[in-house]
This record gives structure tokens, sequence and C-alpha cells, in this order.
């Protein structure tokens, strides 16, 4: 938006929703993060201008950083976003950081796929390649053990510990020259940058970028990788698609699961590769 003085301004507002949604807003969890955390985060968040309450909507005021830059994620764009996104991850590595922020976030991703299969909703996840369902379920049979071991590791992370924005993709992202800036950071908690790297790399690989393996290069030009806390990272954000994938729509996202289909199928085929699976060629099946 333009405001009266001529600068410009991205105006994001939470407003009343009915009782019955299930959109869950959260402002005023991201207001806080940017006026605790405004000076440290300059180089990766838009500039916080104000706030504004009226009428039920709660509104945020940033800074305009222009229209979506990805994708495509070329090459050339992704590595510079690699590059930037450890810098900021390497800025706050066993920093001290506000006790707010929650430190186990990451932890919660430890129980997806043994959940699933106490459940029996593993058989919901292999339904999700229909004609190959019956492929799916001997390979997430056969690999379950390994995707457990891996996703338990989340719980045994030791610090250092980093800031993480915990949300990082396309559409929470734009790249400003060599400016990688961050947007939406009510998620933002305190843990292992390799759960934040592994979520962003599965998220270019789902939107045809390159593989999670180049992203992963290009990240430690800057700074290394913990390879047991990645393997236990892919783990853990596998086994949320796989919980996530196949449930209803929901009502005002009518978008949402069509995205984590296509994040099952990037995270589920690099945790293969990671594990030493063989290839969930079923995965292919599995619609967008």
């Amino acid at each position: 938006m333009r405001l009266a003085n001529g600068r410009r301004a991205f105006f994001k507002g939470s407003y009343p929703l009915p009782p019955e949604s299930q959109v869950r807003f959260n402002t005023r969890a991201e207001e806080r993060v940017y006026r605790a955390l405004g000076e440290r985060l300059a180089r990766w968040a838009p500039r916080f201008l104000g706030s504004i309450e009226r009428g039920g909507w709660h509104v945020l005021l940033l800074e305009d950083v222009g229209p979506a830059t990805m994708p495509p994620w070329t090459a050339s764009r992704t590595r510079r976003a690699a590059h930037s996104y450890a810098a900021f991850h390497h800025d706050t590595l066993g920093a001290r950081l506000p006790r707010w922020l929650p430190r186990r976030a990451h932890a919660e991703f430890a129980g997806f796929w043994s959940r699933l299969a106490k459940t029996g909703e593993l058989a919901r996840t292999a339904s999700l390649a229909g004609r190959r369902r019956a492929d799916a379920e001997r390979w997430i049979a056969d690999a379950l053990p390994a995707l457990r071991r891996g996703e338990t590791a989340l719980r045994r992370l030791d610090p250092p510990f980093a800031l993480l924005h915990f949300d990082t993709r396309s559409d929470n992202v734009r790249l400003v020259g060599d400016r990688f800036v961050m947007f939406d950071w009510p998620f933002a908690s305190v843990g292992p940058a390799e759960f934040d790297v592994a979520a962003f790399a599965q998220a270019i690989a789902a939107e045809e970028g390159p593989t999670p393996e180049r992203v992963l290069q290009w990240y430690e030009e800057i700074l290394p990788l913990r390879p047991r806390a990645i393997d236990a990272s892919i783990a853990g954000i596998a086994g949320y698609f796989a919980d996530r994938a196949w449930r209803p729509p929901l009502s005002g996202l009518p978008r949402l699961r069509s995205i984590q289909r296509r994040q099952l199928k990037a995270s589920l085929s690099w945790a293969a590769r990671r594990l030493g699976l063989p290839d969930p060629e079923w995965i292919r099946a599995v619609p967008d």
C-alpha cells in the first residue's frame, strides 16, 4: 500500500473469523518477534513500521520488499539464498536469545512416524499412491524402523542452537540482490540450524528447484552442518507430511493439501537417500 507521505508499506492483517473457521492467525506472536529482535534481524527481515488495532483487526505494517522472486528457483538464486540463510543462522548460533522463544519446537517432529504406525493411519498415507497403494504399504513397512530411529534422534540433538525462522518457503521469502528476506515470523524458535535448512531445502525441491543435496552444499560454504542432525530433521519433516498430506482440505486454505503432497514427495525421497533406503518409486504416483 502507499501511505499518505508517499512511502510504500506491506499491510498484513488478521481479522475477525467465524467461530467454525479452522484458520488461526498469529500476528501478535509475529509482532513480538519484530519488536524484540528487529535489530538482530535487520539483514534478513523486513523493517517493522508499526501496528494498528481497530474493529477486531490486528494489522502489521512492514517494509515492502517487492513482488515474489521465487519460484523459479534457479541455481543462482538458490545459491544466494542458501548463503544468506546460512549467514542468518551463523549470526545467532550459540547466542543468548529471549527466554520466551520456544526451545523444543523441532522436537515436536520426533513422533509422527511412530504415531502413524500406532494409529494405523499409515494406510492413509499409502492410499495417496492410488493404484500403487500396495507398493507404498510394502515400502513404508520396510522403511519404518529407519524412519522412526531417524525422527526420535531429534529429541537428542545437542547445542549450539540458533534462531530458527521455522517456516522458510517461497511464499514467506524474497531475494533482494544478495539479501534473503524472510517474513511470517510467528513460529520463530531456538533450535538446530539443521532443522531450518532441511525444511527449506525440501521445500525448494518440491517447487522443482535444485536438489536438497545441492542446497546443503551451498549452505555449507558458509556454515558447516552436522550429518546426524540433518538425518534426524529430514526424517521428522517427512513424517510430518506423511501425517498431513492425506487429510481433508481445510476451510479457507484450499491449496494447503496439494502443497503438502508435493512436500511429502520431496522430503520422503530425500529421506530415503539420506538413510540408505530403496527408492520410493510409488511416491511418483501421488498426485499434486
